[in-house]
């Protein structure tokens, strides 16, 4: 516990800062903090990181990750289409150039991985530049809560399994605990800064994004199940790997955007 507060503590002094701050450090931070997060899931299927095919994907993620990407364009004559199917030609002629030594189902898996954690990332960039800190701190706030009060709620109350094969400890009881948490964060939230016109709205959404989050855990904990390893990483002494950290945020922001939540 104590190790965990204090990687908690010294990760809060440099993330929060970067936060506010915004701009090119904040987008080269997120960058950062994706590469790692792929580094991570690449680890779990042992893909080599120095490879063709792990320069590859990491060069497509970063291009997922560009801002020009709202537009479906990377520049005048690349789309977001062309260079998705560039990646997949590339990654599929290595499997023949290796002999199958690289495989189509580590192909599969890389092409899974780089939208999953390029996109989940890239709108964190979103929320920051789009929204501003209220949208950044209310996501932050929800997911904050949602665990808080899994936790708790599963601790005092937790009898029915939630996801036995997936995530042992979690009960119903701590998920509904998570979402009347966070619904009560983002009312005291909203009276402090408000987001929305409408409470009833802004409740709504934050039942929604506080399941996605939620979901985004257990799609984390079913990776780390199947590839048999206790934690994405060990970047973050006590709290394990990027992914340990940011599962829940980066399945929620693409919702908030996806519903034209965030302005």
């Amino acid at each position: 516990m104590k190790q965990r507060t204090v990687t908690a503590i010294i990760a809060g002094l440099i993330f929060i800062p970067i936060v506010l701050l915004g701009g090119t450090l904040f987008t080269l931070f997120v960058y950062l903090l994706a590469s790692i997060a792929i580094f991570e899931l690449m680890r779990m299927k042992k893909i080599a990181r120095y490879s063709v095919s792990s320069l590859i994907i990491l060069l497509f993620m970063w291009a997922l990750m560009l801002p020009e990407i709202n537009s479906y364009e990377l520049s005048s004559f690349v789309t977001k289409a062309e260079l998705s199917l560039v990646t997949v030609l590339l990654l599929l002629s290595y499997t023949v150039l290796v002999n199958n030594k690289f495989t189509f189902d580590d192909a599969g898996f890389l092409l899974i991985s780089a939208v999953y954690v390029g996109m989940g990332f890239y709108y964190l960039i979103e929320t920051r530049i789009e929204g501003g800190l209220d949208y950044v701190f209310y996501a932050l706030f929800v997911v904050w809560a949602t665990d808080t009060g899994a936790y708790v709620f599963g601790r005092m109350f937790g009898k029915r399994k939630l996801w036995p094969k997936i995530s042992p400890k979690k009960t119903v009881e701590g998920a509904l605990g998570g979402v009347v948490l966070a619904c009560i964060t983002a009312v005291i939230f909203q009276i402090f800064h408000p987001l929305h016109s409408s409470m009833f709205i802004l409740i709504a959404v934050t039942i929604l994004i506080s399941v996605a989050g939620q979901i985004g855990d257990l799609v984390e904990s079913a990776f780390k199940r199947h590839y048999l390893v206790k934690d994405s990483g060990n970047i973050l002494p006590g709290h394990g790997g990027v992914l340990d950290r940011f599962d829940s945020l980066i399945f929620m922001l693409p919702v908030l955007h996806l519903i034209n939540f965030i302005p």
